[in-house]
C-alpha cells in the first residue's frame, strides 16, 4: 500500500468514525422530552431487576399503541414508553427484600428511559443502527436529561428485535395488557 493510499484510507476512516459519533451524540437527546404525563398511560408490566437491585415500571401512552400491539400490528406515531427505575429496598446484607407477592419493594426512583416513535424519525441513522422511528432518551430521577447516558447502546440493543417486534422487547406484555 502507497503512502497516499494510506492517507486516503485514514482520512476516509476518519470521515465515518466522525459522522457516526455525530449521529451518536445526536441520537434522541435532542427530540424526546420527559413525558411529565407518563402515569397517566398504561402501566403495562413491573420487572425485578436481580442483577442492578432495581423495581421498574413500564408505561405506554397513548392507549391505541395497546390496541396496535394487541393486534400483531406496529406501534403507531406518537407512542411513548417510559422505563420507570426505583431503587430496591435493600435488607441488612444488600439484598433486595421482597414484599408477601415476592415481589421486589420499591423506594425512590434513580431514573427513566424513555422509547419514542415518531413518523419520519431515524433517518439520519445508519442501517446498523436504526430502530424504524425510534428515538430514545435518558432522563435523572429530577427528570432532566442525563448527558452521560449512552444513547447508541439502545439502539444497538434494541436492533436485533427488528420491525417484527418494532424494537420493544416487552412487545408480548404490551399485547397482554388490560
Amino acid at each position: 500500500m502507497t503512502l497516499r493510499t494510506s492517507i486516503a484510507a485514514a482520512t476516509a476512516c476518519a470521515a465515518l468514525a466522525t459522522a457516526f459519533a455525530a449521529v451518536s451524540a445526536r441520537a434522541g437527546g435532542d427530540l424526546v422530552a420527559f413525558p411529565e404525563n407518563y402515569a397517566t398511560g398504561v402501566l403495562y408490566t413491573t420487572v425485578d431487576r436481580a442483577d442492578n437491585k432495581q423495581y421498574r415500571e413500564l408505561y405506554v401512552s397513548p392507549r391505541t399503541a395497546v390496541e396496535a400491539a394487541k393486534k400483531g400490528e406496529p406501534l403507531p406515531s406518537g407512542t411513548v414508553l417510559t422505563l420507570v427505575q426505583y431503587a430496591a429496598k435493600l435488607d441488612a446484607q444488600g439484598n433486595p427484600e421482597k414484599d408477601a407477592n415476592g415481589r421486589f419493594i420499591k423506594t425512590n426512583i434513580i431514573a427513566y428511559t424513555v422509547m419514542e416513535k415518531r413518523t419520519g424519525w431515524g433517518k439520519e441513522y445508519p442501517d446498523n443502527i436504526r430502530n424504524g422511528e425510534w428515538e430514545y432518551q435518558a432522563f435523572k430521577a429530577d427528570k432532566t436529561p442525563n448527558t452521560a447516558a449512552n444513547l447508541t447502546a439502545c439502539f444497538t440493543c434494541h436492533k436485533p428485535l427488528d420491525a417484527r417486534l418494532d424494537f420493544v422487547f416487552s412487545y408480548d406484555k404490551l399485547k397482554a395488557a388490560p
